[in-house]
Order: C-alpha cells, then sequence, then structure tokens
C-alpha cells in the first residue's frame, strides 16, 4: 500500500489552498476529487467577491479568517497575477427604517477591523448616479477575483511542490490507525486504498458525508450539511454601476446584490432558497422576486432585462430561522484524532479566507505554515 504525508478531499478554492500550504511544508499531498475537474460546486458557482469582513460576529472564525484571508488575497492575487479588481462597494438603507442597520453594521466592522464610511442618501447616490437609496456605508476593500484563475494557481503551486491531483476519485472510508490513516477510494471503477499520515476533509456540500466515512468519529462531531440555492440573474448592457451594490443582509445570506464581473458585465444574487438535495437548475420563477428585490435600490432597471445565469449552494450548518452557523475547522482538539482536520459549513466568506484557512488547518494539524504559504 503507497503512503502519503496527506489526503486532502476536495479540489475546491479551499482544499486547493490547503494543499498547496501542506505541499511548500515539504509534506506529501494527494487531492482527491470525485469530479471530473477542480471547484465545480460551491467555489465556482457565488459572486466571486473579495469581502472585507463587515458582517460576521467579532472574534468568530469567519471574522477572524475574512480579514485574514482578504489581505492575503490581494496579495498573492497581485504577485500570481490573478486577475481581480478592489472596486468597492455600497450597502444601502433602500428605507429609514434600514439606517439604523447599517449603524449595526458599522459597528460590527469597526469590531473586526474594517474601517466603513456612513454616507448620506445623497453623497452615495452621487457616488453612484443610477442608485436609489437613503443611506449607505462605503466599503473600499471590498473587490472581485477571478475565482477559476485563482484556483488554476493555487494547483499549480501545490503541484510545483510535488501535490499531486486525483480527479475522478471518490473516498468511500476513512480507517483511523496506529500511524495515521487507511482511506478507501474508487476511480473509475478501481477501489484503490492509500495510506496517510493525515486527512483533511475539505469536501464542502459532501463534507459531512465524508466525516461520515471516518471510522469511529463520534457522529456527535458531525454537523447536519443543508443546503441553500442562490439563483443568479444577469442584465446586458453597459453597467450601470462602477461599484458592487448591496442591500441590508437577509435571513441566510446577504441580500439579492449587484456584482460585476472583471469584464464589468452586470450579475444580480444570490437569493436564498432552501432546498433538499443538490440541484444547480435556476428556478424561473424567482425572476419577479429579483426584479421587486433590485427596483428598490435601482429603480431603472430596464423591464425584461434580467436573464437567467446559474446558480450555486451554499453548504449550510444551520438551518432556516436559525442564527447563522460560524465556520467549523474540527481538529484533533474537537475530535480526538490526531491527523484528522474536518471542515464544516465553508460557505461565504470562503473564497476570501482560503488563504487564511489553509493556515489555520495547517496549525490544527501541527504544521508551522511557510512563509511562502501567505
Amino acid at each position: 500500500m503507497d503512503r502519503v504525508g496527506c489526503i486532502v478531499v476536495g479540489a475546491g478554492v479551499v482544499g486547493l489552498a490547503v494543499a498547496r500550504a501542506l505541499a511548500l511544508q515539504g509534506i506529501e499531498v494527494v487531492i482527491a476529487e470525485k469530479a471530473e475537474a477542480i471547484g465545480t460546486e460551491t467555489s465556482s458557482r457565488n459572486s466571486e467577491v473579495i469581502h472585507a469582513g463587515i458582517y460576521y460576529a467579532p472574534g468568530s472564525l469567519k471574522a477572524r479568517l475574512c480579514t485574514a484571508g482578504r489581505a492575503m488575497l490581494y496579495d498573492y492575487a497581485a504577485r500570481r497575477g490573478v486577475p481581480h479588481r478592489r472596486c468597492g462597494k455600497l450597502i444601502v438603507a433602500t428605507s429609514p427604517e434600514q439606517l439604523a442597520v447599517l449603524e449595526t453594521i458599522a459597528g460590527h466592522a469597526a469590531a473586526n477591523g474594517v474601517t466603513l464610511t456612513m454616507l448620506t442618501g445623497a453623497q452615495a447616490m452621487e457616488l453612484e448616479p443610477a442608485l436609489s437609496c437613503h443611506g449607505a456605508l462605503l466599503s473600499p476593500e471590498t473587490g472581485i477575483v477571478d475565482s477559476h484563475a485563482l484556483m488554476e494557481a493555487l494547483l499549480a503551486d501545490a503541484e510545483a511542490a510535488g501535490a499531486s491531483l486525483a480527479l475522478g476519485t471518490q473516498v468511500f472510508a476513512i480507517e483511523p490507525t496506529a500511524d495515521g490513516f487507511v482511506v478507501d477510494t474508487e476511480t473509475d471503477g478501481e477501489r484503490f486504498r492509500l495510506a496517510a499520515d493525515m486527512v483533511v476533509n475539505a469536501a464542502g456540500l459532501w463534507a459531512s458525508q465524508v466525516a461520515q466515512a471516518v471510522q469511529g468519529l463520534d457522529p456527535a462531531h458531525v454537523p447536519v450539511t443543508r443546503y441553500a440555492r442562490g439563483s443568479y440573474y444577469a442584465a446586458p448592457g453597459r453597467p450601470a454601476f462602477s461599484r458592487l451594490i448591496y442591500p441590508v443582509p437577509e435571513p441566510g445570506g446577504l441580500g439579492v446584490h449587484l456584482t460585476l464581473d472583471l469584464g464589468g458585465s452586470m450579475r444580480f444574487g444570490p437569493d436564498v432558497e432552501w432546498i433538499d438535495s443538490i440541484d444547480y437548475r435556476v428556478n424561473p420563477n424567482r425572476q419577479a422576486h429579483f426584479e421587486s428585490e433590485i427596483r428598490r435600490y435601482w429603480p431603472e432597471l430596464p423591464e425584461g432585462a434580467l436573464a437567467p445565469t446559474y446558480c450555486g449552494i451554499r453548504p449550510k450548518i444551520s438551518g432556516p430561522g436559525e442564527p447563522a452557523a460560524d465556520f467549523r475547522i474540527d481538529g484533533p482538539e474537537a475530535h480526538g484524532l490526531p491527523g484528522l482536520v474536518n471542515l464544516f459549513g465553508i460557505e461565504s466568506p470562503g473564497l476570501t479566507s482560503s488563504l487564511a484557512i489553509a493556515e489555520e488547518v495547517a496549525a490544527r494539524l501541527g504544521q508551522i505554515p511557510a512563509s511562502a504559504a501567505t
């Protein structure tokens, strides 16, 4: 039986960042991805926003890893030539009652070390003439990034440091042993067993299923992953805004916001639609809801301009009506199995936080990240 230093389950942006960080430490890493390409699910079906770290509870993993990861991501993207832009965003109050919500958001942001500027409605609309609002928060640190180019760069770094990518490889069982783990996988209908010193479960939507495959792991350490689908619509033509436009947050997400891609096109979403199984079809019945939400801050949205584009699914570990859960990075200190880290509920701001999450995982495994990993 072949043996490696670490098996990373999942080749999304977080799995690739973890593999890179560990490979740069000289650890032999195999990335097991059940799909036929990297980053085909949550990592490529999102808004591609670099978040500043505004909304998250002070002291939470989301707050700490988002603010650290944002700085790391801007630096990494600049050094590796990953397309990105620090375009800024406005969080807007579309009614007088929402001005108090902006104050609360600003307080959270300040506690997380993020500086926002409070604007009157007139000041915000001077910056963005197509906008309609009663007030806004300006976030200059928010940006956008090409998530596919980012993942390709992370993979290239990992492979240059000796990591291997195994596509079409599904993990069925993970057996703890006296000196690590034995991992059962299947590739092209053939079963393989591989020994590893460490295992990192970065399987995203499937993280709970992978954790359930770990023999001897107490089920109390495996949360239920729930699925919240978010659809996106696009508006053709010249963009009406130069910054991202966000309404105040809604339960389960950040509202139907306007983002820009690096080509300048406008897209709107995601909304929040709780579903029971993976389904990437855009619900055509959501278009009227989108138009209504968008017109709260862009009243001149042309009639019939929206076209459905794609949807993504958030791997949530809190359900409808429950407080938003923090990231869960469960290392041996949580579950008692040396060499194992399970990542649960890595939704937004997972893309922004990916490099910082990788360092956190390395720390939980007792590996000191190399300066090059940042």
